[in-house]
């Protein structure tokens, strides 16, 4: 009888597992497969904490640049770390012509909402007319921008809820970012008076009312102005400016609250 040699340890992890054509892929190559994409995650997560910690924390760059260079940071780790992964395996890199024309074809057929909210995405990521913590107005949802992520863009409203909207929205509608540039804004509190009033004195009161709002700026300072005759009132409205559009509420409140009643 003929004796059976079985295969050392080392022989089997290099034995093919998978063959596709001339593609032969062995349980080794397979383990290295698997370290190398962990380890890309790992190094793609640690980069992006190292930045945070201290380039981003010494230097004078607002949160949404912050945002977007990590994320750019992570997309440029985790897509040389594929590519790397693929190559030990001994695919073709060039094979991927041939499946992006498939996947074109995918798109033309049921992905375009897909593939149109993530190149919006990357629109956002480089252009970055919006970025994390702008106070934007999309098709009247207004709201704090709290995630810029690949397909969609998460807003926080001022009642604590948050909207997944998607990126496609931020580049083919109408956008008010009320934070682009300067986070302040002039708002605008309508007041009315009985007639007989003196306009003087509903001057001084509501300037010396916004005088006192601590969320409003003294520089520049707050204007009234007279607007008009109406029905049974004498229209004022003052006009001042404010730290941030997200706390429009608050202040005109504060506003209403402090005038008095007589």
């Amino acid at each position: 009888m003929g004796a059976q040699v079985l295969d050392s340890p080392q022989q089997s992890a290099s034995n093919p597992l998978i063959s596709v054509q001339n593609l032969q892929i062995s349980p080794a190559e397979i383990a290295q497969f698997l370290l190398i994409v962990g380890a890309t995650l790992l190094s793609a997560h640690l980069l992006v904490r190292l930045l945070r910690r201290t380039v981003f924390r010494h230097a004078a760059v607002n949160i949404g640049l912050q945002e977007s260079v990590a994320r750019v940071v992570r997309y440029v780790v985790l897509l040389v770390g594929g590519f790397a992964a693929l190559d030990l395996l001994g695919i073709d890199l060039t094979a991927f012509a041939a499946l992006g024309a498939v996947l074109m074809v995918g798109i033309g057929f049921g992905l375009q909402n897909v593939a149109s909210n993530f190149i919006s995405g990357l629109i956002l990521l480089f252009e970055r007319p919006i970025q994390v913590d702008d106070f934007v107005d999309v098709a009247g949802t207004l709201g704090t921008v709290r995630a810029v992520n690949a397909r969609s863009t998460l807003i926080e409203t001022q009642d604590n809820v948050s909207i997944l909207v998607p990126n496609s929205r931020f580049v083919s509608e109408v956008v008010t970012n009320w934070s682009y540039r300067d986070p302040r804004t002039r708002i605008h509190v309508p007041v009315g008076v009985s007639y007989g009033a003196d306009v003087e004195k509903v001057r001084d009161t509501l300037l010396a009312v916004a005088a006192a709002n601590t969320e409003l700026l003294a520089e520049p300072g707050p204007q009234v102005q007279f607007l008009g005759f109406g029905d049974s009132s004498l229209n004022f409205d003052l006009s001042t400016m404010m730290r941030s559009a997200s706390r429009t509420v608050a202040p005109s409140s504060t506003v209403y609250n402090s005038l008095p009643l007589s």
